[in-house]
C-alpha cells in the first residue's frame, strides 16, 4: 500500500497544484519523483510531528489540500492534540496517511506500535477513519476523496486481503451469507477471520471505513442477534456504534481485537496478534462459544 501511496500521491500534485505532501522524516525515498518535479510542494518536515500538524492546517486554511505522511504511532499518537484543535475543531480538510499499525513494525518494539490510533481517533469529532483491506481499494477511496471537505485519517498496511470490494468510504459489503452468528471484520484481517470459520454458518460483514460505518449494512444484517467484532486494533471502538444502530434489539455482542496491554514478545504481527488474543483459533473458539449459548 506505501508503494501505491507514494505513486498516487505524485500522480495527484501533478493533476492539482493545491496538493501539499508533507512527510515526517519516514519514507522520504519513495517521494523523490515528487521532491525533484514539485519541490515546494513536497516538504520533509523531519521528526518535528506536532509542527507538520499545524504546518498542514495553515495549508488548509489557505486553500490548500495538505496530505501528511509517517509512522502511526508519530503522527497519531504523538500529535493527538494538535489534531483535535487544529483540524478537528476548526474543521479543516486534510488527509493523514500512516503505515505501521497496529504491530506491522511489530520487531520494532512498543516505540513503534500503534494500536491505540483508531480508539483515539474516533474520539474526534468529525474524523474519517478509513482502513484498506488493500491496495486497490486504497487508491481508490484515495483519489475520490483526497479534496473532501473533511479530515480523513487512511491507515495503511504491510499486509493485504486476497480480495479488494468497491466499496466508497462509509459503505460496507457482506461477503459470506450465513444464519447462525455475523461478524463484522475491520480492514486487512478478513482473510484471517475467512479461514476461521470454514464450515460454519455465519455471515460475514467487511468494512474498510469505521468512521463512517454502514449503519444500513449493520441494520439490515444480523438477523440472529449474535454479533463478534473482529478490528485489528485495541477492542471496542465498533461496539457503541452497534449498540446504538441496533438499539431495542436483543443482542448477544462479543468484541475481539487487541487487548490493551504491551506485547513482551519479538515476533511476526499475527505472532504479536495471537500473544495477545487476535489468532484464527480465537475467533473460531469464540464464534463456537456464541453460537451454542
Amino acid at each position: 500500500m506505501r508503494k501505491t501511496f507514494a505513486k498516487i500521491s505524485y500522480e495527484i500534485q501533478r493533476e492539482d497544484e493545491s496538493v501539499f505532501v508533507l512527510l515526517g522524516d519516514i519514507g522520504v525515498h519513495s517521494f523523490q519523483n515528487s521532491f525533484r518535479d514539485f519541490e515546494s510542494r513536497t516538504l520533509n518536515i523531519g521528526i518535528l510531528e506536532q509542527t507538520m500538524i499545524g504546518l498542514a492546517s495553515g495549508l488548509a486554511m489557505s486553500g490548500k489540500v495538505p496530505i501528511l505522511h509517517t509512522i502511526a504511532p508519530f503522527l497519531v499518537e504523538r500529535c493527538y492534540e494538535q489534531i483535535k484543535v487544529d483540524f478537528g475543531y476548526q474543521k479543516l480538510h486534510g488527509n493523514l496517511v500512516s503505515v505501521g499499525a497496529s504491530f506491522d513494525y511489530s520487531a520494532l518494539g512498543s516505540t513503534h506500535h500503534c494500536p491505540a490510533d483508531v480508539a483515539i481517533l474516533s474520539k474526534i469529532p468529525g474524523m474519517e477513519i478509513v482502513l484498506p483491506g488493500t491496495k486497490v481499494e486504497f487508491e481508490k477511496l484515495f483519489l475520490e476523496n483526497y479534496n473532501s471537505s473533511n479530515c480523513t485519517y487512511f491507515r495503511l498496511s504491510e499486509y493485504e486481503n486476497s480480495q479488494s470490494f468497491d466499496l466508497k468510504i462509509g459503505q460496507g459489503k457482506k461477503v459470506r451469507e450465513g444464519t447462525s452468528a455475523s461478524i463484522l471484520v475491520i480492514g486487512p484481517i478478513l482473510d484471517l477471520v475467512l479461514e476461521s470459520v470454514t464450515e460454519l454458518d455465519v455471515e460475514i460483514l467487511y468494512f474498510n471505513s469505521v468512521a463512517p460505518l454502514d449503519e444500513d449494512l449493520i441494520r439490515n444484517s444480523c438477523s440472529s442477534g449474535k454479533i463478534l467484532i473482529v478490528e485489528p486494533y485495541y477492542s471496542g471502538v465498533l461496539s457503541v456504534q452497534v449498540l446504538r444502530i441496533l438499539k431495542g434489539v436483543s443482542l448477544r455482542l462479543v468484541n475481539l481485537g487487541v487487548s490493551c496491554e504491551f506485547p513482551e514478545n519479538y515476533g511476526s504481527r499475527d505472532e504479536i496478534y495471537e500473544s495477545l488474543g487476535l489468532s484464527r483459533l480465537r475467533i473460531r473458539e469464540e464464534l463456537l462459544e456464541l453460537i451454542h449459548e
